[in-house]
């Protein structure tokens, strides 16, 4: 089983909250480039290899930390087909990852430089320095370095080669999200999920104003940026956007719990969902972003993917319910392009 960080919990309005970032899935084109770039370059674990449940024509990767725990699990789409993003508000923005100190963003930007990675070079923001850079097909992404009251023995970074463990990726610190109705957005987020203001800070240069919640948590403390912009346009999702953020909950009966309040808000939303290694919804918050609500006590195996760095190598994990298909998903996805032509 995963062993999961100890969350802090809090009561509002019948549901138990427990505000952590569960996981944050993106969409990609190719899926081998991909899976070089979080595993080869980040270094982060491949924890499973499958098919997208709801289209099964799509490969998805499981990334994690070495133990495949919620608040480090990040995962990638393939989307041959389709449109590249464009920029706009109402966009979940970028993932920023915590590493172990503000020299490990030294290290990541020779890193990238080494790699042809494109990133913007350490920068201050929010009282802290950040690196961002973009991911394949310009997926927003950034590291900062992990707070002070945070332990590094409470994680479990995944070995790799040629990444000094001082430096390596340790989960998600936070995810910035880009709204016209950032009031909106705020609300929900601490009525439904249970997340706390912390405060206000300038979007770097520019002149939006961007509102800090926090989980409160001291051993997974992590973060979402709510950035106010009701300039832009709307973003046209495609290649390269963060698909959703997903939330945790403790289990089934939060779950139903927080399934029965985004009823209750009208919100548009799907029934609840049995991925076999969680359980899950989603829905569509004010400002239209896709999130999910995940339960923290599925059980997410690794599936012999870990050790392989080969993409074609890798076994191709499937849930019970579509064992009986593979086959036929096996010759459809071996069917299709997975790199550049």
């Amino acid at each position: 089983m995963i062993y999961l960080l100890q969350q802090q919990s809090d009561r509002k309005e019948g549901i138990t909250l427990i505000p952590t970032i569960h996981h944050v899935s993106i969409i990609n084109r190719y899926i081998v480039p991909s899976f070089e770039f979080y595993h080869n370059i980040l270094g982060l674990k491949l924890l499973m290899k499958t098919v997208n449940q709801d289209d099964t024509s799509m490969y998805h990767l499981f990334f994690s930390d070495e133990q495949g725990r919620p608040g480090t699990e990040f995962t990638v789409f393939e989307m041959t087909e389709g449109k590249q993003r464009t920029f706009g508000t109402n966009a979940i923005e970028r993932t920023v990852f915590k590493v172990p100190s503000e020299h490990s963003l030294d290290f990541w930007e020779k890193r990238f430089d080494a790699f042809d990675v494109c990133h913007y070079g350490k920068e201050r923001y929010n009282g802290r320095p950040i690196l961002r850079f973009e991911g394949p097909d310009g997926t927003g992404l950034g590291l900062v370095a992990m707070k002070e009251q945070e332990s590094l023995a409470d994680f479990r970074p995944p070995a790799a080669e040629d990444i000094p463990e001082a430096h390596r990726i340790l989960g998600i610190d936070s995810v910035h999200l880009r709204v016209h109705y950032s009031e909106a957005t705020k609300r929900e987020l601490e009525t439904l999920l249970g997340w706390s203001v912390k405060g206000e800070t300038p979007f770097f240069d520019t002149p939006f104003k961007v509102t800090v919640l926090t989980n409160n948590d001291d051993r997974l403390n992590q973060e979402v940026h709510i950035i106010h912009d009701n300039q832009s346009p709307v973003e046209e999702q495609g290649i390269g956007s963060i698909h959703h953020v997903a939330f945790g909950v403790p289990d089934r009966k939060a779950l139903d719990d927080a399934l029965s309040r985004v009823q209750v808000k009208n919100f548009r939303h799907s029934p609840i969902k049995n991925r076999e290694f969680f359980q899950s919804l989603y829905y569509r918050e004010p400002n239209q972003l896709l999130i999910e609500i995940a339960t923290n006590d599925g059980y997410l195996a690794e599936h012999e993917a870990g050790a392989a760095d080969a993409f074609d190598t890798i076994p191709l994990y499937l849930p019970t319910f579509l064992e009986p298909q593979r086959r036929q998903l096996e010759r459809q996805l071996a069917e299709s392009a997975h790199t550049p032509l």
